[in-house]
This record gives structure tokens, C-alpha cells and sequence, in this order.
């Protein structure tokens, strides 16, 4: 993401001054493919040399100031490499992408989104990975832990709006207290003020979410000048991962996402469901003793 900021704050400062891409690699002796990598995000980017594109675009100096610290950002490791390979490397990207993001809309009809998830939830998930070591998934769980912190980023957490196909609740994953604990974190979860949770009840039946299947789209917020970034299309499989950002695939899920804003429940009938299920199913469970997997 902060190649991807930095290449659009760029390529608006080059056409502001008047230079084609051929022009401004000429001044600059740069290679025109260097420069058009810098532009497309397509590779990390020195401190000196975004300086010295800057000074040939005529930048104000604020802005220079901001984009050479920007540019120290294309060549960090993010934090998520402390913990070695558990998290996939097509997985990386998300990760990164939804530290940049101003707003994240998620539809879920397997699983408790990951940064909504008890440890105890994730612990019970992550059991079920019999390719890892004890170690690697003591591992995997931290970094999904992690993953949740992006909820209270300074200086502004971006907004977190879920819709969750009633399924979901109903799964028992764990037993039946890492369930009823688990809800009782969603019902918590929706009172944030940065937190939408709302859930469609079994009794829709079909829509077009549910033929998409599970989805997050990441928004971005503006840089500069800049219009914010495109929508990113995130989604999730066993062995990789999807990133689609093109305007027409984009717009396909905007529209996946408004029919979940016409079958949803709000979001005090989503709390109510959200508890009864948790008494009716998973205390119920836990009271006779019975134990779900």
C-alpha cells in the first residue's frame, strides 16, 4: 500500500509539471521502466531518489517532507514477518493492505471473522491445521491476535462493518463455552462506535452474497491530491487468495454488498439473535455437558 500511495502521489506531481513519463526519466536519468514501476507501485522506491523527483516536480516542501518518510514504508518489512512462516506469503498482502485501509466491509457465512475472533476461537480453527507443528500454530494463532490490532491503529482505526450469514453463529467450533464466549464478543464487539455487526437470518434463503460467498472490500483513504485508491476485492481459500481491483469487479461486489444491506437485520435484532442463539444452542450445550467439535 505505500508503494501504491506513493506511485499515484508521483505520477499527479510528474503530470502537474508537465512531464511525460519519457520526459521525467530523461531529467531524472532514470530508465523509463524504473520510473513507470515507481508510479505502478511495482517496487520499493529510495528516500534520495523520491527527494530528487520531488525537487524536479516543484513539490511543496511539506509534501516532500511526507512522501520521502512514505518512501521508508515501500522498503519495510511488516510486522507480521516476526513470526515466520506460518502466515502464508499469499496472505501477506491482505494483511498489509487492511493496515492501510480506512474502512473494511466483510461478509462471512463459514467462520467468525478473524478480527472478531476470541483467542479461544481462533486456538479451536487453527487445531484443525494437522500440517503444523504445535509451535507453528501457537504462531498462527499470534498473528491472527495480531491481525485485530489494526482495530485500535492511531491515530484513526478505520471502520470495521460485518455481515455474518446466521450460519456462522450456529457453527460450533470449540466447545460450547469458547462459543458462548465468543458471541458474547461479538455482541461486545458491535457497541464500538467504529463497528457494524449485522446478521442475515437463516429465513432469507437465497441472495447474491451467498452465491459469491465470503468477501472483504478494503477502502482507502485519499493521499495528497490524490483520489482514494480503488476498492480492493479480498477472498480468502484453503490454498490462496484472490485480490481483485478493477473498477468492473469492484462494482460487482458493491452490489453483492448492498443486497446484504436489504437482508441483514439491524443491528439490535442482530444482537438479540446473536444472544438467543448463544442461550438456546450453545449454553444449552454447555449446561448438560454435552461437548461439540
Amino acid at each position: 500500500m505505500p508503494r501504491r500511495h506513493l506511485g499515484r502521489v508521483l505520477g499527479q506531481l510528474r503530470a502537474e509539471a508537465g512531464m511525460t513519463v519519457d520526459g521525467a526519466a530523461e531529467v531524472l536519468q532514470f530508465s523509463r521502466r524504473k520510473l513507470w514501476q515507481i508510479e505502478a507501485g511495482r517496487s520499493a522506491v529510495s528516500r534520495s531518489d523520491v527527494r530528487v523527483m520531488c525537487e524536479r516536480y516543484a513539490a511543496r516542501p511539506e509534501l516532500t517532507a511526507a512522501l520521502v518518510t512514505l518512501a521508508g514504508q515501500t522498503q519495510a518489512k511488516g510486522w507480521w514477518h516476526a513470526y515466520g512462516d506460518p502466515l502464508p506469503r499469499w496472505c501477506e498482502p491482505y494483511v498489509s493492505l487492511a493496515a492501510e485501509a480506512r474502512r473494511l466491509r466483510e461478509y462471512a457465512d463459514g467462520m467468525i471473522p478473524v478480527l472478531l475472533q476470541t483467542r479461544e476461537y481462533a486456538t479451536a480453527v487453527c487445531r484443525q491445521r494437522a500440517d503444523l507443528t504445535e509451535a507453528d500454530r501457537d504462531r498462527l494463532i499470534e498473528v491472527r491476535l495480531r491481525r485485530q490490532r489494526v482495530l485500535r491503529r492511531l491515530p484513526a482505526a478505520p471502520r470495521l462493518e460485518v455481515v455474518l450469514a446466521e450460519a456462522v453463529l450456529l457453527r460450533a467450533v470449540g466447545d460450547p463455552g469458547v462459543m458462548v464466549a465468543q458471541l458474547r464478543h461479538l455482541v461486545e464487539a458491535s457497541h464500538l462506535p467504529q463497528v457494524s455487526l449485522r446478521v442475515v437470518p437463516l429465513a432469507v434463503g437465497s441472495y447474491r452474497a451467498a452465491l459469491a460467498g465470503p468477501f472483504m472490500l478494503l477502502d482507502f483513504p485519499p493521499v495528497s491530491r490524490v483520489e482514494p485508491d480503488p476498492p480492493v476485492v479480498y477472498r480468502e481459500f484453503l490454498t490462496g487468495a484472490l485480490y481483485l481491483d478493477r473498477e468492473s469487479e469492484a462494482a460487482e461486489y458493491e452490489q453483492a454488498w448492498a443486497g446484504l444491506d436489504a437482508v441483514a437485520l439491524g443491528h439490535d435484532e442482530s444482537r438479540r439473535l446473536i444472544e438467543t442463539i448463544s442461550a438456546e444452542v450453545h449454553q444449552g450445550g454447555a449446561a448438560s455437558g454435552v461437548r461439540r467439535c
